[in-house]
């Protein structure tokens, strides 16, 4: 176990949240104090995963080691200074100088780890151990042919978002006990409130992931369509391509619909992590938007969200955040005309995984 954290362990992670992540930097804020804390290292830790799997320059069998290795020490079974030591001078040059920062201060992240409660401590210990697994088993997967089907794609979103929802929960109902008696229910819906997030994220990324010989498109959506997705050039898919892309956005607005029924759910005492949902589910709303109205696009920025929108939604949530019904009203107003499919919870293709227990 590692040593207390300093007033300097805490400035760093403070301060490279900023660095690593614009969004978190702003959403974790308007946590309450004392879960703020808890969430930022959460997702430090999901980002040292992250840099980790994302990394171009290592081998998939390195990967997989310092993968292994980090569990490790999130578990308390190893230090982090060696690990440290010997993973961020081979980070590949495309990686950003926070991240750099990030991986040789990763022993800074883990002395505040270790000074979290025991069912904090676990929750992230078993969603690190998850998401390392899961990405680092798909980066031996990555291919311009898609993944084989709809359920492949859910369990894909699960490692990388699904598994952080259900983490994310356990911390809430840990700051929020009145929540114990639906964390059951919660845990379910947090798995589709992260495959909503994550699946916004690849349909919007699309072509930055093609980039780099990636794609985690369902094959077999398309494939009936008479659309390879490996011969699919940025922009020019045609019809049947556009169609495929309605079908998820149905899909992810399925699972956003699930998301707000996650939110609603804590009480609205708890403006703060009520205010941290809605942001990304808004924000993951209007991303739809743009999405639907643009399925002909050929480059990530044509559809992302302006910080005017971003500006709006913190704006509206902020004064909606006490009132259910009045949540439901903006959600069904800002999401009409997206195609939709109704999504049950919970996802029977992670089930096995997303069963296993959080404490």
């Amino acid at each position: 176990m590692s040593a207390p954290p300093t007033a300097q362990d805490e400035e760093f992670q403070r301060r490279i949240l900023q660095g690593v992540s614009r969004t978190f930097a702003l959403t974790i804020p308007q946590l309450p104090a004392g879960l703020d804390r808890a969430v930022s290292n959460a997702y430090l830790l999901c980002r040292i995963a992250d840099t980790i799997e994302d990394d171009a320059g290592l081998p998939f069998d390195d990967k997989r080691s310092f993968a292994a290795r980090f569990i490790a020490i999130v578990e308390g079974a190893e230090a982090a200074e060696p690990f440290a030591t010997e993973l961020a001078p081979r980070l590949a040059p495309h990686a950003t100088a926070a991240e750099r920062e990030l991986i040789a201060e990763t022993a800074r992240v883990i002395r505040i780890t270790h000074s979290l409660n025991p069912r904090v401590r676990a929750a992230m210990a078993r969603c690190v151990r998850i998401m390392s697994d899961g990405m680092v088993y798909y980066q031996g997967q990555e291919t311009l042919d898609g993944v084989d089907d709809q359920p492949a794609m859910d369990r894909y979103c699960y490692y990388v978002a699904g598994v952080v929802g259900e983490m994310l929960t356990a911390l809430f109902v840990d700051h929020c006990p009145a929540l114990a008696a639906r964390e059951t229910e919660m845990m379910h819906l947090a798995v589709s409130f992260g495959e909503g997030l994550q699946m916004t994220n690849i349909l919007k990324d699309i072509w930055d992931d093609r980039a780099r010989g990636a794609c985690w498109l369902p094959r077999d959506l398309f494939a009936a369509k008479g659309v390879t997705l490996s011969g699919v050039a940025p922009g020019q898919g045609g019809a049947a391509f556009a169609d495929g892309l309605g079908q998820l956005i149905a899909i992810a607005h399925g699972h956003l619909r699930n998301a707000l029924r996650y939110t609603l759910i804590v009480p609205a005492s708890e403006p703060g992590i009520r205010r941290f949902c809605l942001w990304a589910l808004g924000m993951a709303v209007l991303t739809l938007r743009k999405l639907n109205a643009r399925r002909d696009f050929a480059n990530g920025q044509e559809v992302k969200i302006s910080r005017n929108a971003v500006k709006a939604t913190v704006v509206a949530t902020n004064l909606l955040v006490g009132s259910d019904r009045l949540l439901e009203l903006l959600f069904a107003g800002v999401s009409l005309g997206l195609p939709q499919r109704h999504i049950a919870t919970p996802l029977a293709s992670v089930a096995g995984i997303a069963g296993q227990p959080v404490r």
